[in-house]
């Protein structure tokens, strides 16, 4: 499914702090989504959590850093940290190349993965929740 230009998989679920989850054999692998990527331009550092360490959904365990923006990384679900993409210190730009792909930040071994489940989007609620996101940003940019 496309927003705008923006690529969001119907099988992947959207937290509303612009990560995304796909759920890969019990575990969740954790990125940042298309339009994030993109609106923070060219990604310079990812301030990645460690393995092992617990997480909570909604939680910020990291930042993504690009020149004109420092966001914070939310854990969309609730659990231990599994494995972090250690390519991204070496070229954090991988989430603006791939951020469905090689871009991907972290695996989580969640703790209450259906509960957190059901308080994340997926399809048309993903879709319907990004353009109210991209438009509160076009009305943003209007005010300045």
């Amino acid at each position: 499914m496309k927003v705008r230009e923006y690529e969001m998989p119907d099988d992947l679920y959207y937290h509303s702090e612009h990560t995304w989850l796909r759920v890969e054999d019990g575990k969740v692998r954790v990125g940042l989504n298309d339009w994030a990527q993109a609106a923070a331009g060219d990604i310079t550092y990812v301030d990645l959590p460690f393995e092992g360490d617990s997480v909570e959904a909604g939680e910020t365990c990291g930042k993504v850093q690009s020149s004109k923006w420092v966001g914070k990384l939310v854990a969309p679900v609730s659990g231990e940290i599994a494995e972090v993409n250690s390519e991204l210190e070496n070229d954090a730009t991988l989430i603006n190349q791939s951020c469905y792909g090689d871009g991907w930040i972290m695996v989580i071994e969640p703790s209450s993965l259906e509960e957190d489940l059901g308080n994340l989007m997926q399809g048309s609620a993903a879709a319907e929740w990004l353009e109210s996101e991209i438009q509160k940003v076009e009305k943003e940019k209007q005010g300045e």
